[in-house]
């Protein structure tokens, strides 16, 4: 009866095994491209110091495609029309790709702002009246937290295309600290005590060096401005420092930091 089973069947069965083990072959194939795809992407996103979220996509990318020609072709071996299959998949992807126009426009966006490199996960960034630390980013959407601890959302479309501030990119950040003094004061005592203060404070940057200038005659006062540049992780913990120790020195030095005032003048009409 066996015998029977395969001089009627033998052929059937030898063509079945070989399309099962072909259809192997590319899984198995799939899966070491995949593997070794996945690990020239991990390299060069470091190398090319790309953010991971970029890295995650490309491999997301690189997973889903292999597996849509894998399966083609194992759809193909066993004589299917994938032809047919392949114009159906095309006008399905038109009709989706029409309906969910504005997502596939945040998923470009989400490309394009990580292929350039315009912001990564801790920047502190502002764009379009919003301003905050990146918390996360991704094909739709960037994260943000709010220097208050506001939670933003915004879709990457709204993002690309717009002027956007990185606080973070460059490393450092100048910093203006101004103060005013009476326009009867000693400029010079002014200006010796500000340059004190920048020799003084280790974490203010050598390169651009601090500078010390008259800003502006007030109506009440002289102001006078200490220019210094500073690391962004520093940047706010030495401003209020410094705003206070400015205060503090200026007037232990004998000058007075003037409030506004105003001299009215009435006169009397008959």
């Amino acid at each position: 009866m066996f015998d029977e089973l395969i001089n009627q069947y033998g052929g059937i069965i030898f063509r079945l095994g070989g399309k099962l083990l072909y259809t192997l072959g590319i899984v198995l194939g799939g899966v070491i491209f995949i593997r070794l795809g996945s690990g020239i992407i991990q390299r060069a996103v470091k190398d090319l110091r790309f953010d991971e979220t970029l890295g995650m996509i490309l491999k997301l990318i690189l997973k889903y495609g292999v597996g849509i020609v894998g399966l083609i072709m194992a759809l193909d071996a066993f004589g299917v029309n994938t032809t047919s299959l392949i114009a159906i998949l095309g006008a399905a992807g038109v009709a989706i790709g029409l309906a969910l126009k504005d997502t596939l426009s945040n998923i470009a966006s989400g490309l394009l702002l990580l292929l350039l490199r315009l912001y990564r996960k801790g920047d502190f960034i502002e764009f379009g009246g919003y301003n905050g630390t990146v918390q996360n980013m991704d094909l739709f959407s960037t994260t943000l937290e709010t220097p208050d601890g506001v939670y933003v959302s915004a879709p990457n479309s709204a993002i690309w295309g717009i002027p956007i501030k990185n606080y973070t990119r460059n490393g450092r950040r100048r910093m203006d600290l101004t103060v005013g003094v009476a326009y009867s004061d000693s400029l010079d005592t002014a200006f010796a005590v500000l340059r004190d203060i920048a020799a003084g404070e280790s974490r203010f940057l050598k390169d651009p060096p601090p500078q010390v200038m008259l800003q502006s005659l007030g109506d009440s006062s002289v102001n006078i401005t200490l220019r210094v540049w500073a690391g962004v992780d520093d940047y706010w913990a030495i401003y209020w420092e410094q705003m206070r120790n400015i205060k503090e020195k200026i007037e232990a030095a004998g000058l007075v930091i003037p409030f506004p005032q105003r001299d009215v003048h009435l006169y009397k009409t008959s």
